[in-house]
């Protein structure tokens, strides 16, 4: 678990610069300078919209037909052994994240989810999927505005291993998109398309 958590650091770490690169120039003028102490809620919030961007552009990649997608044994070379016997749909990938937006940010901030969180899972249509992942990323902006310098390393209750602070599973929170990114990329990928955040 311990290695798992320094991995999706380093990635967090090599995504902010890749996107960062991505983005362009336009956004340089907004940064804080250099030895600037910034909020708990700015520095968190930094790494939301990142993986946010890069999360929401390649849903709306996928075509809408593709949404019932999942990788299957008859798209690799007969010669490899593969199950993929219960493997989420390129929709469940996404609404999946949608639910654990709600879920981990509900714990950070104490807020109460602005919509009913119950259904997420079962939605399938692309306009669906899309506004759902997009409102649970409007959802984590707010509870991480909550985080303050003062609360952002209380201990707090949580269902997730160790013990757990809002900085900590705010984080988590970012860390586990960042993992489902990486899956629903090698979806897009599948079906020959490039991830939006890819292009050069």
């Amino acid at each position: 678990m311990r290695i798992r958590i320094l991995a999706i650091g380093a990635v967090l770490g090599i995504g902010s610069l890749a996107v960062s690169a991505q983005m362009g120039s336009a956004d340089k003028g907004m940064q804080p300078a250099v030895g600037t102490i910034v909020t708990p809620a700015q520095a968190f919030d930094s790494q939301l919209k990142l993986i946010e961007w890069e999360m929401m552009g390649a849903v709306k990649a996928m075509p809408a037909e593709k949404f019932s997608f999942a990788p299957s044994s008859g798209i690799f070379v007969s010669a490899q052994n593969t199950e993929f016997q219960g493997v989420r749909t390129f929709a469940q990938e996404a609404t999946h994240v949608a639910e654990a937006n709600y879920f981990f940010y509900s714990i950070v901030s104490g807020l109460k989810p602005d919509v009913d969180v119950n259904g997420i899972d079962k939605l399938t249509k692309k306009d669906d999927v899309v506004a759902a992942l997009a409102g649970s990323f409007k959802f984590a902006h707010k509870a991480i505005a909550t985080l303050t310098a003062a609360n952002a390393f209380e201990v707090i209750k949580s269902p997730e291993p160790g013990f757990q602070t809002r900085a900590t599973l705010a984080a988590f929170g970012i860390a586990h998109a960042n993992d489902h990114y990486g899956q629903i990329v090698e979806y897009l990928r599948m079906n020959g398309l490039i991830p939006p955040a890819s292009v050069k």
